[in-house]
């Protein structure tokens, strides 16, 4: 059972050129409904289980190992909250190289992003500077060490290639919140009560809406 046959039906004014008249309706799936976790869920730790996504997994395989079927793949994403997969699913090592080279160049994979701090501590062992700032090239910081110390930008700073940038910024789509499974009945049953409409003045069924025919003039 895929995520789009849980979706209710909209029926509307024909948008083709070849419709029998200006009263031709058609059906499709209601893409704008969308299910999200219940609020009193969304913070409850207890509910869901850190996920770690190793190179090459897809969300139907995810599915298949929590819950058993691949046909809940719509069950991860939306529980994890990722709504555009291309974007915010990580890609295989081999997919990422291929991505530096055409968003970068090739000539350019290795050349600097950024520029970020190393870690520097005194003789004592206490921090001074952390690592993994996002700083200039020429960053230098002065503290007191017995004798005021100053560094050098090539002591106090490391660059970051581009090929090492996209890779941590491909790491941190890995790890993602999952449902556990234990909850799945009641996620789903939720679901099924969260695409059902209620009455209005589009209202056919609760499985059904029927927007306004702008091409017929009511006299």
């Amino acid at each position: 059972m895929g995520y789009f046959s849980e979706l209710p039906n909209l029926q509307y004014q024909s948008p083709f050129s070849d419709r029998l008249s200006d009263s031709s309706y058609v059906f499709a799936k209601n893409i704008f409904r969308r299910m999200k976790v219940r609020d009193d869920l969304q913070n409850v730790f207890t509910v869901f289980n850190k996920y770690q996504i190793v190179d090459g997994t897809r969300p139907d395989t995810v599915a298949e190992e929590l819950y058993g079927e691949s046909e809940y793949d719509y069950v991860v994403l939306l529980t994890a909250n990722i709504t555009n997969v291309r974007d915010q699913w990580p890609i295989t090592n081999k997919e990422l190289y291929e991505y530096v080279v055409q968003k970068y160049g090739l000539e350019n994979v290795n050349s600097v992003h950024h520029f970020v701090t190393k870690e520097i501590r005194d003789s004592d062992s206490k921090l001074i500077l952390p690592a993994g700032k996002v700083v200039d090239s020429n960053f230098t910081v002065s503290y007191f060490d017995s004798t005021p110390i100053t560094t050098s930008a090539t002591e106090t700073v490391r660059g970051i290639t581009n090929y090492e940038y996209e890779v941590d910024e491909n790491e941190k789509k890995r790890t993602i919140y999952v449902l556990k499974p234990t909850y799945l009945g009641q996620f789903l049953d939720d679901m099924k009560n969260e695409m059902i409409y209620k009455e209005s003045s589009q209202f056919v069924n609760q499985r059904l809406i029927k927007t306004e025919n702008t091409r017929v003039t009511i006299p």
